[in-house]
């Protein structure tokens, strides 16, 4: 039965700030994170609890086959001479580390979700580190020196217009022409860009399978936008599995199609902080290695001079570009 007299029911703010407590939810609210996504595209070779600074991998050539003649009597073999093979070094020359204090007075008042939020925050910020050293050491592909200028744009990276020398011909824009140096006369991301770089790997042998294009949320804007690349017929997906309906970037030509915040944004000019154009990477997971000497490795030790338990994550690893030729990067207008 309602009550007739609704003045029975009406809070009464003094008598809630005297008796009804405020509480702190024992979840916690964090930024999104980052799409993280070229350590599970690359090769990995698995080094932990091994000694050593260095990995050697050997190089081989390929030889031709000789043709036998038949008029040849006694027939003598062609014995091949060895090739100067060469061996490809990765250094194991990053040691990345995130540590924070934990003081014991906030320590004994703070939620339990205050070391859980942040021993998950140092496993995130590690393998974004060596996620932006697998992109870095793609993109130096087309660079002898490669810079950035980070200092104010939203935290992300912007590769130095002015500073990073460029190697020619060994990148292309979004319309599938070489890119001779960086500035703002990118085209922007189209079918025949794509064929292009793809056909640059099927020039250098590249197998099929395991190919995969990396591009920033830019660029995928820009794709969603084209028929071409959201049809059935292309991207060969049906009912639930088209990418309209899940917003999935799918499959592109066979390339696998991944996009990550990581891949840093080219400045117009040095300092600016403009954005001259985008930068993704078609690449091999063969293209590119990640020695993993120790994974991720979290400590604590109480420290007395400061009444605090101080926490530290960090790992041990390297990167290198083992295939050049497995990689394309493609620079696009924004």
């Amino acid at each position: 039965m309602a009550f007739e007299n609704t003045n029975a029911i009406v809070a009464n703010a003094a008598v809630d700030a005297a008796f009804i407590p405020e509480l702190w939810s024992d979840e916690v609210v964090a930024a999104y994170k980052k799409n993280l996504v070229f350590a599970n595209l690359v090769r990995k070779l698995n080094h932990r609890g091994k000694k050593g600074d260095t990995i050697y991998l050997p190089q081989p050539s390929r030889s031709l086959a000789t043709r036998r003649s038949s008029t040849t009597t006694p027939y003598t073999v062609s014995v091949l001479a060895y090739a100067d093979d060469t061996r490809i070094t990765v250094p194991i020359d990053k040691h990345t580390e995130y540590s924070r204090l934990f003081d014991d007075f906030a320590q004994t008042q703070a939620l339990e979700s205050l070391r859980r939020f942040f021993t998950d925050d140092a496993g995130y910020a590690i393998s974004q580190a060596t996620d932006t050293d697998l992109i870095n050491e793609q993109l130096a592909v087309s660079f002898s020196t490669l810079a950035f200028d980070t200092t104010s744009y939203d935290n992300y990276q912007l590769i130095d217009s002015d500073t990073s020398v460029y190697v020619a011909n060994s990148a292309i824009d979004g319309a599938g022409a070489d890119v001779a140096a960086l500035g703002t006369s990118y085209a922007a991301i189209a079918d025949a860009g794509i064929r292009a770089g793809i056909r640059k790997l099927d020039v250098a042998d590249v197998p099929m399978a395991n190919r995969h294009w990396a591009i920033r949320p830019e660029t995928k804007e820009t794709l969603i936008g084209l028929p071409r690349f959201t049809e059935e017929a292309f991207v060969g997906e049906r009912s639930g599995s088209n990418s309209i309906r899940n917003g999935l970037v799918g499959d592109t030509y066979g390339v696998g199609v991944y996009v990550s915040n990581q891949i840093p944004q080219i400045e117009s000019t040095s300092g600016d902080d403009d954005v001259a154009g985008q930068a993704s990477l078609l690449f091999h997971s063969d293209a590119e290695v990640l020695v993993e000497q120790m994974g991720v490795r979290t400590q604590r030790q109480y420290k007395q001079e400061f009444l605090a338990d101080l926490m530290t994550a960090d790992a041990i690893y390297g990167v290198k570009n083992i295939r050049t030729s497995s990689i394309v990067p493609i620079f696009s207008t924004s």
